[in-house]
């Protein structure tokens, strides 16, 4: 009997640390950051020059221009203009890349590992010392697993 008290009471310790504990450390997410996050492609491609769309958002928010989304193009800065109006162009011509699709040459694949860290939209899958293939509906044709293989057998293809 007593080590059931004793279990109720721990739990309702740990509930109690918790619940303080989400009081405290909560994060509430900014609704601009959202709706500008919502607006971008999610390909984590970093073509932007930030990391990823979460921090170009964020960046976004604070006044970056709204152009310097390539796999976005036109329509993505057509709508990131009327979300926010005041922010500016960069003025550089902004280049839509022609949709592709990593692939990787089979024969060639050392299963290295380096192209699966380089994915940021985990679209790469295989293991160590194992070939590689790539998941094509993941794939958002950032290019990023590229440059990483040393092996050079990831080329792009138009889908």
């Amino acid at each position: 009997m007593i080590g059931a008290f004793t279990l109720v009471a721990l739990v309702l310790g740990v509930c109690g640390m918790l619940a303080i504990a989400s009081r405290r450390f909560r994060t509430d997410e900014d609704p601009l950051i959202a709706a500008i996050d919502a607006q971008l492609p999610q390909t984590q491609c970093a073509q932007c020059g930030y990391p990823g769309c979460r921090p170009y958002a964020e960046a976004l928010a604070a006044g970056a221009a709204i152009d310097l989304c390539p796999p976005g193009g036109e329509p993505t800065v057509t709508r990131l203009a009327e979300l926010l109006p005041d922010n500016p162009r960069s003025g550089e011509v902004l280049e839509q890349p022609e949709a592709s699709v990593a692939f990787i040459d089979e024969e060639r694949c050392i299963g290295c590992y380096l192209c699966i860290d380089a994915c940021p939209v985990d679209a790469i899958v295989g293991a160590p010392k194992y070939m590689h293939t790539v998941v094509a509906n993941d794939c958002t044709g950032c290019e990023l697993c590229v440059p990483p293989c040393p092996m050079d057998c990831i080329d792009m293809h138009t889908p």
